[in-house]
């Protein structure tokens, strides 16, 4: 996962600057693209997640893990040489298609891991999405300065590494004998994994604050590359230290404070807790008028990052393993779904508050409807977060 995301990471600095270069340099018309793509990757995410899950179930969890890892490593060489908006699009497309092995990498987390232990466990999954986004960013935006493409290449090489170390290193999680006796094409596609959900009334409402949550998290990949050049005049380099310095703090959050803060207060209150930071967090980026307001949000906001694996550990109690992989590919068809309409909602809604028509003049627009989502969010935890 970490390797994974590593290759994910480097790319961010620069994948809006090249759709920038693509469609002549506007920054408002970059920030509509940049929406279109995420809103495509999602979309695909949506369609392949339960697929994959349902895939994982029948056939074992490192059969679709290889593959997804193999996947992404050729898909960075193509987006790498794509010389044009569609080709790059095309790219995209197939790497919303890999990447969604995450799902499966949170069905072998519950495989492996006993059910009082599973929020640290994916307290760790979170660590490593945030060592992933120090080294990727920062990285990607010292090779950005170089050549826009040169990071496409890194995560090519990281990608297809990271193919040979699961082929020679990861053992399977799924005996054959927990596995479901045939492929499911009823909870399969989206639509039937997600009404694969309402078995579970517990899960079903928690999975409301999955979605209103990843509905708020895609704030930072559609405008926070365009938000800071706009607002503070970042490039990549200042861009990815300041993602780097996200990084860190999640991985504080997610590494070493999650599984002291669950074992004493539980896993609602620091669901509870950790939404409510991301609220306060998410209000001083919106009306941060400087860099250094911005940057003094980042540790409060980064204690939202307790809410995650604490939502996934509830989860994870309600269902047993032959339908782990099926749960959390609904649950990606949701965070898929927020992708779809995530993209747009930001950067619609940022370029619709920097242009000549906006009712006011307010860059920090996009934050504080992400602040709303997640307070919504938040109402929605207090009702269904119980430990049964």
């Amino acid at each position: 996962m970490l390797i994974d995301v590593l290759s994910f990471g480097l790319i961010i600095p620069v994948l809006p600057h090249l759709v920038q270069g693509f469609v002549g340099g506007s920054i408002a018309e970059a920030a509509i693209w940049v929406g279109i793509f995420g809103t495509t990757f999602a979309a695909v995410q949506f369609v392949s997640a339960p697929i994959q899950g349902a895939l994982s179930d029948r056939y074992g969890r490192r059969p679709v893990i290889l593959l997804s890892c193999l996947g992404l490593g050729l898909d960075f060489i193509f987006m790498a040489l794509a010389n044009s908006l569609p080709w790059l699009m095309v790219g995209r497309i197939i790497s919303g298609v890999a990447s969604a092995s995450f799902t499966t990498a949170n069905a072998y987390i519950a495989d492996i891991t006993a059910p009082e232990k599973r929020a640290r466990a994916f307290g760790m999954i979170g660590a490593a999405f945030g060592l992933g986004f120090i080294i990727g960013p920062l990285l990607g935006g010292l090779l950005g300065d170089i050549n826009l493409r040169l990071p496409f290449w890194f995560a090519a090489g990281l990608a297809l590494l990271n193919f040979l170390y699961g082929w020679f290193v990861l053992p399977e999680s799924l005996p054959p004998e927990k596995r479901t006796k045939r492929f499911d094409w009823r909870h399969a596609n989206p639509f039937g994994s997600l009404m694969l959900l309402r078995r579970y009334p517990q899960v079903f409402g928690l999975a409301g604050v999955v979605l209103l949550a990843n509905l708020a998290h895609y704030i930072y990949p559609s405008i926070f590359v365009l938000f800071a050049d706009y607002r503070f005049q970042w490039g990549p380099k200042e861009v990815s230290w300041v993602l780097a310095t996200v990084g860190v703090f999640s991985v504080i959050v997610q590494g070493g404070l999650i599984g002291p803060l669950v074992k004493r207060f539980g896993e609602r209150r620091a669901l509870l807790f950790g939404l409510g930071c991301g609220v306060t967090g998410f209000v001083i980026y919106g009306f941060a008028g400087t860099g250094w307001v911005f940057l003094l949000g980042i540790p409060i906001s980064a204690m939202w990052g307790l809410a995650g694996p604490a939502t996934q550990a509830l989860i994870t109690r309600q269902v047993d393993a032959q339908v782990q992989g099926r749960i959390q590919g609904a649950l990606m068809s949701l965070v898929s779904l927020a992708g779809i309409f995530g993209p747009m909602l930001f950067t619609g809604t940022f370029a619709w508050f920097i242009g000549e028509n906006a009712p006011a003049h307010l860059p920090g627009a996009p934050w504080l409807l992400a602040a709303a989502l997640l307070f919504v969010a938040w109402l929605v935890g207090w009702r269904f977060a119980r430990q049964r």
